[in-house]
C-alpha cells in the first residue's frame, strides 16, 4: 500500500487516563498497532506480555504488547498494540482496520469504510 496516514487515538481500556493521538501510518503489512512505549504507557496501557515480531528487512525483535482502544474515523476497536522504540513511527496495522471494517481501495490507497463486514 502507498504511504496513508490516518489520526488515531489511543486510550487504556478503562478511558481512564488521557489518550495519545497521533497520525499513523497505515500498514496493511502489519498486522498489530505501533506506538512508542512511552506514549503508550502515558495513555496508561499495561504491557501484558512479549511477542517476536518480524521488521521490514526480516529481522526478528521482541516487544512487550498490550490492549488498547483504537479509535479513527468515527470507529473504535480493542487491539492489540505493541509498546515500540521511542524513535518509531505510530503504525495503524491491519487488525485494527478489519475490526473497524474500513478497508483499503487498492487503486487510490484510500481508506473506505464497508458497507457490512464479510461473515462468510
Amino acid at each position: 500500500m502507498g504511504l496513508s496516514k490516518v489520526t488515531v487515538t489511543i486510550s487504556d481500556l478503562a478511558k481512564a487516563q488521557q489518550p495519545y493521538e497521533a497520525d499513523f501510518l497505515v500498514d496493511t503489512g502489519a498486522v498489530d498497532c505501533l506506538v512508542p512505549a512511552s506514549k503508550l504507557k502515558k495513555a496508561g496501557v499495561t504491557p501484558e506480555g512479549t511477542s517476536v515480531y518480524e521488521l521490514a528487512n526480516g529481522t526478528p525483535v521482541e516487544y512487550e504488547y498490550g490492549f488498547a482502544r483504537v479509535s479513527f474515523m468515527g470507529a473504535e476497536t480493542v487491539a492489540q498494540v505493541i509498546f515500540g522504540p521511542e524513535n518509531a513511527e505510530p503504525i495503524l496495522g491491519v487488525v485494527a482496520l478489519e475490526n473497524t471494517g474500513i478497508g483499503v481501495d487498492p487503486r487510490t490507497k484510500r481508506l473506505l469504510k464497508m458497507t457490512a463486514k464479510a461473515l462468510k
